[in-house]
């Protein structure tokens, strides 16, 4: 692989000066423009050069090749926007969503702050996003644009689906149900997101009882719409009790899921560094990033001791270096995801834990 630029080692002071102290959605909207910009002006075909996983890192996981076991998870490119721009950066997969199966705001603003002293996120951002119909098509153009580009080794095209806010629960499966039907086709994987804490009630569908018929369904109307078996992974809360999550593993390997993604973000406020009265002030919301790392660790532990080898997990929460990836696959994980610190490395970030994972 070839060695990495010298902005590398630079971004930790750009990011101080430029982002910092700007606001967090805007930050991360103008960091997103710029990596779309560099795509467009063709400056990321030498990125792609230097950031390419070393043919070493390949990962069979659900019927599908991934150049490198760590990818990107969903919540950076929630539209499809700016995919194969990311693929340019070292991922092995993109999760790309949450996708609705129709279009929302998301809630008022602002919706998404910083942790700098935590290297954490808080957001409610509510699953904004165009609508699974509008995304459809741009995710196809991806799926032809990352073939053309990197052939058999192209990144994965994870898709992430979760439940439109004005849909009431009782008819969440035929919102999920619209979505998959639209998605599908373009999705190398599907991910059935209940466990975000920002739109209401989602959360009670990871009750077993909900949980199960859903999948069901969803897997049922993926494999009819594409004519393939489409891998499947449903996203759970890092909030469960642990009896909980046993429960979710016996599900999974009743169902014949073929993953589980571990975690999404958390509602508690433990052990933080920045002050309490700052972090009230951030109001409701998910938890992302490093305070993550331990209850993501447990619950992966925990999945991996009741899920047999047939069954996928993708860890993600708390993860920042490749020393960090390297433990999850140590500890069983066959794919970990990262995002929040992403913001905090910069976009250098997946190739030089490429780098480590790769020595």
């Amino acid at each position: 692989m070839t060695a990495l630029p010298r902005e590398a080692r630079l971004y930790p002071a750009f990011f101080n000066t430029f982002f910092k102290g700007m606001d967090a959605e805007k930050a991360h909207h103008v960091g997103f423009s710029m990596i779309r910009a560099a795509e467009s002006t063709g400056a990321s075909v030498a990125l792609r050069r230097a950031t390419r996983p070393a043919k070493t890192l390949t990962t069979r996981v659900m019927g599908l090749d991934f150049p490198s076991p760590f990818g990107l998870a969903a919540g950076f490119d929630k539209q499809g926007l700016g995919t194969a721009a990311l693929a340019d950066l070292g991922f092995g997969h993109i999760e790309v969503g949450t996708i609705t199966g129709e279009a929302q705001p998301g809630n008022p603003a602002p919706r998404l702050f910083r942790l700098v002293e935590d290297k954490a996120l808080i957001n409610r951002m509510g699953f904004n996003n165009d609508g699974a119909r509008a995304v459809a098509p741009r995710l196809k153009a991806t799926r032809q644009t990352l073939t053309r580009r990197f052939g058999r080794r192209r990144p994965v095209l994870g898709v992430n689906i979760g439940k439109t806010k004005t849909v009431a629960l009782e008819e969440a499966t035929q919102d999920y149900l619209a979505s998959t039907a639209a998605l599908a086709v373009h999705a190398d994987y599907l991910v059935v997101n209940v466990s975000s804490p920002n739109t209401p009630g989602l959360r009670q569908l990871q009750d077993i009882e909900a949980l199960a018929p859903l999948l069901a369904a969803v897997r049922q109307e993926a494999d009819r719409t594409t004519g393939r078996h489409v891998p499947l992974a449903v996203k759970i809360a890092p909030d469960l009790a642990d009896e909980d999550v046993d429960s979710v593993a016996a599900m999974a390997v009743e169902l014949g899921l073929d993953g589980v993604i571990a975690t999404n973000t958390t509602i508690a406020r433990d052990g933080l560094a920045t002050p309490a009265a700052e972090v009230e002030t951030m109001g409701a919301g998910g938890l992302s990033g490093a305070p993550l790392k331990e209850r993501s660790l447990e619950v992966l532990t925990r999945l991996r001791g009741a899920l047999p080898e047939s069954v996928a997990l993708i860890s993600v929460g708390g993860v920042t270096t490749g020393a960090d990836v390297r433990e999850r696959l140590e500890l069983g994980a066959d794919l970990v995801q990262g995002y929040t610190a992403f913001l905090y490395e910069g976009p250098f970030w997946a190739a030089r834990i490429n780098r480590e994972l790769a020595r």
